[in-house]
Order: C-alpha cells, then sequence, then structure tokens
C-alpha cells in the first residue's frame, strides 16, 4: 500500500433502535393485565382434577394429599375479580405503549435521515 494514499474516514455505525425495551414492556404489561385470568384458570384447572367445589361465596374443603387447599383456591379464584381493574388498566397502559413507541420510532428515524 502506498503511503500517499488518502482514505477516506471510516463511516460512525448507526444505532439500532432499541426494540427489545419495547417488546419486554409489552410482555409487562399483557402479563399483568391477563394475571388474574391465569389465576382462575390454576384454580379450576386444580379444582377440577382433584374433584374439589370452588366458588366466591365460602371456602370449601379440597383435601389434595391430606392437605386442606380449600382456602388457597378460594383466595385463587377471587382473584379473577382483579380483571376488572387490570383489564382496563392494561388497555390504558397498551394505548400508551403504542403512542410512545410511534412517536419515538418517528423521531429516531428523521434523526437518521438527517444525519
Amino acid at each position: 500500500m502506498n503511503s500517499t494514499e488518502i482514505r477516506p474516514p471510516p463511516l460512525p455505525k448507526r444505532k439500532r433502535f432499541p426494540w427489545i425495551v419495547y417488546w419486554a414492556a409489552l410482555g409487562l404489561i399483557v402479563l399483568v393485565a391477563l394475571a388474574p385470568i391465569g389465576s382462575v384458570v390454576a384454580c379450576g384447572w386444580i379444582a377440577n382434577t382433584h374433584g374439589c367445589k370452588v366458588d366466591e361465596g365460602s371456602v370449601h374443603p379440597c383435601m389434595i394429599n391430606g392437605k386442606d387447599y380449600g382456602h388457597m383456591l378460594y383466595t385463587l379464584g377471587v382473584m379473577g375479580w382483579l380483571m376488572l381493574v387490570t383489564l382496563p388498566a392494561g388497555a390504558l397502559a397498551l394505548g400508551l405503549w403504542l403512542v410512545v413507541l410511534l412517536l419515538h420510532r418517528s423521531r429516531w428515524r428523521k434523526a437518521a435521515l438527517s444525519g
């Protein structure tokens, strides 16, 4: 290589858009919003598997391997009422997430195109 040869400076590496942060936030929003549904599904599955009765009126005994899990199943079942809060809050959080994502992405694109 000739020592008088002029090389252009290397191009700066463009930072990538932080998609992982947005996907993690979306996963957390969905997980929190749907957690009460998981609680009710788990309660129903455990109760049906072991032939136990579960309702929101009172605690019923549920013997599994010699131990009473009636109160735990009652609690899991009643936690389903949290859906009245978590589903609307999750919908609002999802809307906010989408607005922030779109604004960030559009500004990111403008900054990348301008320089």
